[in-house]
């Protein structure tokens, strides 16, 4: 791949649109290439700035009345119009119902039309997946040991992933590694199934009390959410959804009974 078209698909990548064979050729690209990879980091850093920092307007109710007031008058036919006057309401009417509505969308228009946080960290979840299986790199440290597994992230992060093997119940450890979500360290603990790796990110939880996992699909992959204590996981595989659900209710049982 050109970097020509690298640059091309980091734009349709931010932009929440690449799907998973442009994603995959992106990450191979993105593996021997350092400048490609700086412009990605660059673009992801000008996009976040511009979502935090943009100026945004929204039309004040005083001027929504008037506009719908306008519009009201405009359409309610005078009782004895000249047909140059007529023409020239209904020419007003149509402007007003344009621009009322707008004004009414404006305040919507951005948050329509661009990923919301939520999107866009499930997007950089599924990518950080896809490169960990395309560039060769989906453990730092490949054990199929929690006691060697768990220790190699301590001094790494300021947080204690849980690690279980699961083999016994068809879902062995691989290992783990470092990785990088929403531009700060996290832990990926790696499983699998027959032939499907399992990556799952572990992230301080920033969202409050223990809730029910959440499933969602995006590129071909699915994901799985769920919270225990000061810890958020996102389980990400190319499993369908049972089997994935099997694989989060044992990591989480496990989870329990260690305390």
């Amino acid at each position: 791949m050109q970097c020509s078209e690298a640059r091309r698909l980091i734009g349709a990548r931010i932009d929440g649109e690449l799907d998973a064979a442009g994603e995959a050729a992106l990450a191979a690209h993105l593996a021997d290439c350092a400048e490609c990879a700086r412009h990605l980091v660059e673009q992801q850093e000008w996009h976040a700035a511009i979502k935090r920092n943009a100026a945004r307007y929204t039309a004040p109710d005083a001027l929504r009345q008037r506009l719908a007031a306008a519009v009201a008058d405009a359409e309610r036919p005078p009782s004895t119009p000249s047909r140059s006057r007529a023409g020239e309401w209904r020419q007003w009417a149509i402007a007003a119902s344009v621009l009322l509505a707008v004004v009414l969308s404006s305040s919507l228009t951005a948050y329509v039309t661009r990923p919301n946080a939520d999107d866009r960290l499930v997007q950089e979840l599924v990518s950080d997946h896809v490169r960990s299986l395309m560039a060769d790199h989906l453990t730092d440290v490949a054990s199929s040991d929690q006691h060697t597994v768990k220790p190699w992230f301590h001094g790494r992060l300021d947080l204690a992933p849980p690690v279980d093997d699961l083999a016994a119940e068809g879902f062995p450890l691989v290992g783990g590694r470092l990785d990088y979500v929403e531009q700060r360290p996290v832990a990926a603990l790696v499983y699998r199934h027959a032939e499907h790796p399992i990556n799952v990110f572990v992230l301080p939880n920033r969202g409050g009390p223990a809730a029910a996992s959440q499933s969602l699909s995006q590129r071909g992959f699915n994901l799985l959410h769920w919270t225990r204590g000061d810890l958020a996981f996102w389980a990400v595989s190319d499993l369908n959804l049972a089997e994935l659900r099997d694989f989060q209710r044992l990591f989480d049982r496990n989870m329990a009974a260690a305390g």
